[in-house]
């Protein structure tokens, strides 16, 4: 089943049948049979759809913005502000998308070529719950601008946000052969990437989600990207303000309830900073301890996405501590809804389970660093690679930071985030591939090469 069940309380809120086997096969059926008359519309009027998408999520936000509330727990301010980035991709790609797509003229020995630039078929998405819009958004406006199809898989807690995008792209003139969303479960996406008339996929959701379907689209030779998890470093090297940045660095890990796959997860002060930067951390991030209704733009701490993966969080703490980390703040369960006081830790050690994974939710771990090397040193030493940031007064020094860390994104002087015209993915175990930015469109892209 695909489950509403609301945060708040716990009290389920709407049940959503899985697809049958029969509803599956006939949705692939769909997006493989509009394929060819997507793809031999122009480039011009695919783009002229997608720009009319961006006006009518825009138009909705606040519906949107809603449904996400409900189903996941977001507050009401941040899923506007996801919406806001969400109309932006597709107004980037409406844009953007003619000139990303022109040939490339190439001159070779003996004579010239070009490249073109086509789509590739049916691709299957596989969508998180974290950001019900963004997600799909970054996948999809690319690909309905470059020509391929779409079949969408959306989270098991988000049936809602699935339907209203499936709405907002069939009214901004999406034909409903070339978008079509199916509640499909898990188990089926197996047989789902066998099928010979699907040929790519993209996921973004955890290690293990990503493990598993890339080991069924390597088996069936399917182009794949995966944007997978992070524990993302965010070094203080010096600061002329240390208020400023005890402010800008909390405030990015609690956004959406600590619940991003590129939010700032372990900090990395140096070592003449580090006892007064985790002094007033621990006293900031106290703000964040009253739990409050997401859908009131007052509240501070909104609950997780759901009862298990607030207490999946409290149990990672727990562990932390009983292995020896020194617990500063938070920790505490929140009934009877999924809240979890905002927690810090310190003295966290490569023995112990959170030195290495990733913890989903709003937890900040602190490190002490004794200089640069060894601040790049535990940046690095991380199974994940998604992004980072480096936070200075002096640019040089930020720059040789930067380029010494083992990421797909390097921010400085300010945490993480996203838009639109800038590529986002990265390296090591946080995935495959690259979305957004002219990278974006060329992930499921045919570049064919003519020799003229």
């Amino acid at each position: 089943m695909y489950v509403v069940a609301d945060p708040v309380t716990g009290l389920l809120v709407e049940e959503v049948a899985n697809s049958t086997e029969e509803e599956v096969q006939g949705a692939i059926g769909r997006v493989h049979s509009g394929y060819a008359g997507w793809r031999g519309r122009s480039v011009g009027e695919r783009a002229g759809i997608v720009a009319r998408a961006a006006d009518l999520f825009d138009e909705r936000a606040d519906e949107l913005a809603g449904i996400m509330t409900l189903e996941m727990g977001k507050r009401v301010n941040e899923g506007l502000g996801e919406v806001g980035i969400v109309v932006d991709i597709f107004r980037y790609y409406a844009e953007h998308g003619p000139a990303l797509l022109a040939d490339e003229p190439l001159e070779i020995k003996g004579g010239s070529a070009v490249i073109t630039k086509e789509p590739i078929g049916p691709l299957l998405g596989i969508m998180p719950w974290n950001f019900p819009c963004y997600q799909v958004a970054r996948f999809v406006a690319p690909n309905l601008v470059l020509g391929n199809t779409i079949l969408l898989k959306h989270a098991s807690i988000c049936p809602r946000s699935a339907r209203a995008i499936e709405e907002i792209l069939w009214a901004a003139g999406v034909p409903e052969d070339v978008y079509v969303n199916t509640y499909a479960s898990s188990r089926q996406i197996p047989a789902i990437l066998a099928d010979p008339r699907i040929v790519g996929v993209s996921l973004t959701g955890s290690e293990q989600a990503g493990i598993s379907v890339a080991a069924e689209a390597g088996k069936n030779l399917k182009r794949t990207v995966l944007e997978l998890g992070g524990s993302d470093p965010l070094i203080v090297l010096d600061t002329a303000d240390l208020d400023e940045t005890v402010n800008a660095t909390a405030t990015a890990r609690m956004r959406n309830c600590g619940q991003s796959c590129n939010a700032p997860k372990r900090m990395i002060v140096l070592s003449d900073l580090y006892d007064e930067y985790v002094d007033r951390l621990t006293k900031r991030i106290a703000d964040y301890y009253v739990p409050g209704d997401p859908s009131d733009p007052e509240t501070k701490l909104p609950p997780l996405a759901s009862i298990a993966a607030a207490d999946e969080v409290a149990a990672q703490v727990a562990k932390a501590v009983e292995q020896g980390a020194t617990l500063r703040t938070g920790g505490n369960r929140i009934g009877p809804g999924a809240y979890l006081e905002a927690t810090v830790l310190t003295d966290v050690t490569p023995d112990m389970d959170a030195y290495y994974e990733e913890i989903f939710g709003p937890v900040v771990i602190v490190f002490k660093a004794e200089n640069d090397d060894d601040a790049i040193r535990l940046a690095n030493d991380t199974p994940f690679g998604l992004g980072a940031s480096v936070w200075g007064t002096d640019a040089t020094r930020n720059r040789r930071v930067a380029d010494r860390i083992e990421a797909g994104m390097v921010y400085l002087n300010r945490a993480g985030g996203s838009q639109a015209d800038l590529p986002f993915g990265g390296i090591k175990r946080s995935g495959l591939g690259r979305e957004l930015g002219p990278a974006g469109i060329e992930e499921f892209m045919n570049k064919k090469s003519i020799r003229l």
